[in-house]
């Protein structure tokens, strides 16, 4: 076999229907799982900027009041804490009589959740790169068993077992093997990797709330 009929197309073309169906399956994983990697990439890098940027801001401020209109609004992590957290002590202290205790368990509450929820929204889509990086091997590894099966089947056809009758089978079946590596290994590395930058922005997240919560607190303690 000639070059031009071992290139990747040709591979391709010339692969039995079940090997292109999981062929072309992996390569679809595999441009799903890139532009998930870059989205994500750009997502995490933007929120974490923008992130440090407000907390800056806010423990600048001297008047939380005026830095809630201001800010609360943003599509922010942080911002949707704060807001959270915002709107329950309103809630806890718009009556005369102000239950410190229960207050301060609320606010808790109420902003670990919204944490959490932040959380789970910056998660989305990383269960899809855990997936394709632990399927796609062993779809490839179906691909690779149905090609060799193929050859072994063009041997017993032709009764000959020459490199020149074995060699398209084996190629498709490493061709096939070699997507589905090529459509895990980037999955399996951005999902680590992603994982540690979602759980470093629930650290800062968790320290922000707890910081938030701490200065509520100081509050109450001065109300009557």
């Amino acid at each position: 076999m000639d070059a031009a009929t071992m290139s990747p197309v040709a591979l391709f073309l010339q692969a039995d229907v079940v090997v292109k169906v999981v062929m072309a399956g992996l390569l679809i994983a595999s441009i799903w799982t890139w532009a998930i990697i870059v989205a994500s990439w750009r997502r995490f890098g933007r929120t974490r900027k923008e992130m440090a940027r407000f907390e800056r801001d806010f423990w600048k401020a001297e008047d939380i009041d005026a830095f809630h209109k201001e800010e609360a609004s943003r599509e922010l992590p942080s911002a949707r804490v704060f807001a959270a957290g915002v709107a329950e002590w309103r809630r806890s202290t718009a009556q005369g009589h102000i239950d410190k205790v229960g207050t301060r368990e609320r606010l808790s509450i109420t902003m670990g959740a919204a944490v959490a929820k932040e959380v789970d929204a910056l998660s989305d889509r990383l269960n899809i790169l855990a997936t394709v990086g632990s399927v796609a091997p062993f779809v490839g590894l179906f691909g690779t068993v149905w090609g060799i099966m193929r050859s072994f089947t063009s041997i017993a056809s032709a009764q000959n077992s020459s490199l020149a009758v074995v060699a398209p089978g084996i190629a498709e079946a490493l061709f096939a093997t070699a997507i589905g590596l090529f459509a895990a290994i980037p999955a399996v590395i951005a999902y680590n990797r992603f994982s540690h930058a979602v759980n470093r922005i629930e650290a800062s997240l968790s320290r922000f709330a707890d910081g938030f919560h701490a200065t509520l607190s100081r509050q109450l303690d001065g109300a009557r």
